[in-house]
């Protein structure tokens, strides 16, 4: 039987539990940068808003889902964190589409781009002529980041919680004996220890983890 008691109650458990999920998991959904954040809002939003309406699921069915939801998010979001390959697998990662004013049509593919979604990303980002571009890279979110000619150098991050990134090596035309011998420059024996190192103008800049 619908009544407007279970309707406010079911809002209230919803709207408190949105809020400790986003605390917990972080605020990166609240403006999503990937996939990842995208699916947790709209699964999140159907289950609320799917259940508050229908009386046959009861208070204890809709917290059960609720929290089997939760658990799903915050696992993945572990292993994306800390295994390297399944958080491109989750995520993807940014693909290159200009390089050196030429077009990737290889890349154009991979992203699953058709010619006029390539120009039109192009356009959108104020670029008309692909010659006057440095690098152009489709980023996880589907947003084009593009680098002209004569602007300053895009940062690579090459190692990201603790994991290096061997495709973004590549992309540097560096290799991993490379990256240990500039952490130890730096006095860095482990990659483990690295939050987050980035290189840019022929320097690396690196975040260590907090110690224990």
């Amino acid at each position: 039987m619908f009544t407007y008691s279970d309707v406010a109650l079911k809002l209230i458990v919803g709207f408190l539990f949105i809020t400790v999920l986003i605390n917990l998991t972080g605020k990166g959904n609240l403006a999503p940068t990937s996939a990842m954040d995208q699916l947790q809002n709209y699964v999140l939003g159907g289950i609320i808003g799917g259940v508050i309406y229908n009386p046959a699921i009861t208070m204890a069915q809709f917290l059960v889902i609720l929290l089997l939801w939760a658990l799903l998010i915050l696992v993945t979001r572990y292993l994306k964190t800390h295994i390297h390959w399944f958080g491109k697998f989750i995520e993807g990662e940014p693909i290159t589409l200009v390089r050196n004013g030429e077009l990737l049509v290889e890349n154009c593919i991979k992203a699953n781009l058709s010619a006029s979604d390539v120009d039109f990303k192009l356009r959108t980002a104020g670029v008309y002529e692909i010659k006057d571009v440095k690098r152009a890279i489709l980023e996880q979110n589907g947003q084009l980041t593009v680098l002209n000619r004569g602007e300053g150098s895009i940062r690579y991050p090459v190692i990201v919680d603790g994991a290096i990134d061997p495709d973004v090596l590549d992309i540097m035309g560096k290799d991993e004996a490379w990256l240990e011998s500039q952490l130890k420059e730096q006095g860095i024996d482990s990659v483990k220890s690295v939050f987050s190192a980035t290189y840019r103008d022929n320097y690396l800049s690196v975040a260590m983890f907090p110690k224990k």
